[in-house]
Order: C-alpha cells, then sequence, then structure tokens
C-alpha cells in the first residue's frame, strides 16, 4: 500500500510520512504538481493526501485532483488546507475527493480518513475483481467445436488492443466474450464499461458517454471517461443515434473528447469492443449506420455462435446454471436427469443461452423437492403441448403412405439427434444405437447428405 503525500511545507509532509511509515505504509512525497505527476506516472499510488495550496507549483490541488480522477479514477484522494472552509471542501468533493481535513489537523483524525479510504479502495478492487471474475467464468462454458473455435479466435485478441465487433443473435453471449477478452488482456485490472445503445435515451446520449461539467454539481464523467485505461464495450451498436456516430468516430481518431457544458479536452485511452445482433452493411445502406464508423470498429470481426450451433454445451451450461443458482439464490441444487437433458438439447432456443437461464431458473422456482429435473418439468412439455403436437403430427402423416412416414419420422429423428451432438456420428450412432458404418449407410439412404439443420455437409460430421 503506498501513499503520495503532496504538500509543499516540507515539515508536514515529513512529519505525515513518518507517521504512515510507522503504520506500516510506503509513502512517497511531492512538494509540487511536477513532482506530483511525475510519481503518479511512474507508478499511481494506493492513496494521495493532497495539499490545496501548493507555492510555486504549476497546478493548484483542485487542478491535481481534477486530473487525477480523470486518469487514476480509482486513486482515493484525501485533501487537505490550512485555509479551508465549506466552499473549498464542497468543491473537492464534487471534484471527487474522497474526504477533505482542515490544518491543524489532529493526527488521529487522519489515521482514521486514510484507514477508511484504504479500506474503501480496497473493497471496490476485490469487488470489481469478483464481479469480472463471477461475469467471465458464467457463460464461457463449452467444449463442441464451435465453441471452442469462438474461444480460440478470443484468445487471438486478447493480448492486441484491437477493435473488435462481436455479431451473434441476442442472448448468445457477446456480453461475456467481450468480458472474457478484457479479463485476459493486459487491461484486465482497469475497468469494463457498459454502453447500452437501445437503453439510453438519444438525446441523453451524449451527456451518458461523455459527462458534463455545472456550476451547481462540478464535473460529471461520462462513461468513456470511466472507462480510462480500459475497455468500453458499445452494447447493440447499430442502436446507437446517427449524431452520437459521428462524435464517436472523431473520439476514436482523437482519442479525446469535451464533456457536455466544459471546455477542457479529455483525453482517455481506451480499448474498443462493440456488438451487433443486425447486419451493420444493410444498416449503412439504409442510411442508418456510418461507413466511417464501421470500418473503426470493424478491425477484428467475431462470430459468436447460437445455442442451436452448439447444443452439446447446453448439459454444460445447465448445470453450471443450477450451480450458480443454488448459490446465489438459495434454490435446489438438483441433479439433471437424462430424459430433460435430451429434451433441453433438443428444443429451440431463440433466446440462446440467456433463454436458457431463464428457462433454468424458472425450473428450479416451480419444482417440488429436491429430486432430479425431469423432462415433463421443461417449458413445452407439457401433456396437453404433447398431445396437440400429436394431432398435428397425425395430421400431416395420415396422407402418407408407412413406408414414407416412417421415412419421414426416421429422418427427422436422426436430424434432431445429429444435431443435439454436433455432427458427432460416433454419439449419435451411439445413442440411437446403432453401429456407426449402419447410421452412414441408414442417412445415406434417407437423403441425409449434405441437409443438416446446421449448415453441415455429410461429409463434415465428426467421428
Amino acid at each position: 500500500m503506498t501513499i503520495l503525500i503532496v504538500d509543499d511545507e516540507q515539515d508536514i509532509r515529513e512529519l505525515v510520512g513518518d507517521i504512515l511509515r510507522d503504520e506500516g505504509y510506503t509513502v512517497r512525497l511531492a512538494a509540487n504538481s511536477d513532482d506530483c505527476m511525475a510519481a503518479i506516472n511512474v507508478e499511481p499510488p494506493s492513496l494521495m493526501i493532497l495539499d490545496i495550496w501548493l507555492k510555486d507549483s504549476r497546478m493548484d490541488g483542485i487542478d491535481i485532483l481534477k486530473t487525477v480522477k480523470r486518469d487514476n479514477p480509482d486513486v482515493p484522494v484525501v485533501i487537505i488546507s490550512g485555509h479551508g472552509n465549506i466552499e473549498i471542501a464542497v468543491a473537492a468533493i464534487k471534484q471527487g475527493a474522497y474526504d477533505f481535513i482542515e490544518k491543524p489537523f489532529n493526527i488521529d483524525q487522519l489515521m482514521v480518513v486514510v484507514a477508511r479510504a484504504m479500506e474503501t479502495s480496497r473493497l471496490r478492487r476485490e469487488n470489481q475483481e469478483l464481479r469480472r471474475r463471477d461475469v467471465a467464468s458464467s457463460d464461457m462454458l463449452g467444449s463442441s467445436a464451435a465453441f471452442k473455435a469462438l474461444k480460440a479466435n478470443l484468445d487471438k485478441v486478447t493480448k492486441s488492443n484491437g477493435r473488435v465487433m462481436l455479431s451473434g443473435q441476442p442472448g448468445s453471449g457477446k456480453e461475456m466474450a467481450a468480458r472474457y477478452i478484457h479479463m485476459h488482456s493486459n487491461r484486465a485490472s482497469a475497468p469494463f464499461v457498459t454502453v447500452s445503445s437501445a437503453s439510453i435515451e438519444p438525446e441523453r446520449m451524449e451527456e451518458v458517454l461523455f459527462g458534463r461539467e455545472t456550476p451547481e454539481r462540478g464535473v460529471e464523467p461520462g462513461l468513456l471517461e470511466q472507462a480510462h485505461g480500459g475497455v468500453v464495450y458499445f452494447d447493440e451498436v447499430a442502436d446507437m443515434p446517427l449524431g452520437t456516430q459521428s462524435k464517436i468516430l472523431r473520439v476514436l481518431t482523437e482519442q479525446q473528447f469535451t464533456r457536455a457544458g466544459g471546455t477542457d479536452k479529455v483525453r482517455v485511452d481506451l480499448r474498443v469492443i462493440s456488438s451487433t445482433c443486425r447486419d451493420l452493411r444493410a444498416e449503412i445502406g439504409l442510411g442508418r449506420f456510418r461507413q466511417e464508423l464501421y470500418d473503426r470498429l470493424n478491425v477484428v470481426p467475431i462470430a459468436v455462435p447460437a445455442l442451436t450451433e452448439r447444443r452439446e454445451d447446453i448439459p454444460e451450461l445447465t448445470r453450471h446454471f443450477i450451480d450458480w443458482f443454488h448459490k446465489s439464490q438459495g434454490l435446489p441444487a438438483r441433479e439433471l436427469s437424462a430424459e430433460a437433458e435430451t429434451v433441453l438439447q433438443t428444443m429451440p432456443w431463440p433466446g440462446n443461452i440467456r433463454q436458457l437461464r431463464n428457462v433454468i431458473e424458472r425450473v428450479l422456482i416451480l419444482g417440488e423437492g429436491a429430486g432430479p429435473i425431469e423432462a415433463q418439468e421443461l417449458p413445452g412439455t407439457e401433456p396437453k403441448a404433447q398431445t396437440e403436437s400429436s394431432l398435428a403430427l397425425g395430421g400431416a402423416i395420415a396422407t402418407l403412405p408407412l413406408r414414407e412416414a416412417r421415412e419421414l419420422f426416421e429422418r427427422e429423428y436422426l436430424l434432431t439427434q445429429i444435431n443435439r451432438f454436433g455432427g458427432n456420428i460416433s454419439r449419435t450412432a451411439s445413442f440411437v444405437g446403432m453401429e456407426r458404418s449402419a447410421l452412414h449407410r441408414k442417412l445415406k439412404s434417407l437423403g441425409v447428405v449434405g441437409t443438416t439443420r446446421g449448415g453441415r455437409g455429410f461429409g463434415e460430421f465428426e467421428e
């Protein structure tokens, strides 16, 4: 734990430094703003104790405070002054100071403030780290070929600062992929800030992104400023208003912007990750998205597969969600029956991983007892739904001769199983109770070659 003491009075900074060293802290000293900024640039401290008035200094305490909170927002700053009054205290707090102490101060009071500030900072860092670990591990699970290909692509971009565009269906895990990149990059200890383009009112977008300055409230940092040094994630970037798009383009080019109501340029160091579920080229053609912004954001395009493209991962994801809901909400830690697992792997998932998570939460809340989850507990498997499905199937098949009806059933059944096992013929054959060679012959006789729902040809099936 390093504390930087900035005070133009040598006796005071050395006295405070000696006291803090006796308490076990590592201390650095600075007499003016240049020494202060040089010390911060070498290594940001865990805490700053900053005098508001600095003689023969290029910047006063408030200016230093503004700069530190802009470039190192996680560093708590305790302001001290021999000329303190309520106006200065309010100004310092508005600019982001943790607390304000007036000279001459009581050493015990200073130590209490320092201890609280350090503890607050430590808890904030630990909380951010825990959130990162929890989120990053929650859905980045799987062993399917589609998932392995996605993870390989994500691993390739973690060590660079290149802009990434994630595309995929809603709920497929695009934000999870973005957080994975962040957590495994050299910016992992810096902020990850999400900009939800669809949920921010267009008229407030610029204020939310760039922040604002007012006489009453001082500086209110925007999302870009809060993300300084880390990653800013533009969720569903196609929903961003055209006017904001042009300003974001300027930020990406210049790495600086001006807050609403302000005049100072704010410099930021950001890595940008974006996502979309729409065809941005089509949006460009319709005049709803700027070509220049697309070119800036789409440096490394990565497609996030839908859940139906990675059905093999559904049991693993399901067990993870059961465990997560048990630990976070106290819901029963139930097992998953083989029949329920099969149904989950064959269900349509238009909402992807998000929908799967919601289904599991619903089953755990409404289920009775702690026994295994059974197939009939899953949505769409109720007796009424089965009856209606059977009647519809009977009506469609009733017009066919027995042989054609049997072939239609076998074809649909085998296609469902092949998709369920991600095109793996060996696992499909084992489940349906056939020899692999016999299954190959059956698929060929049914004309399944090159017609799987996932778009994979017969020759692409895994053995």
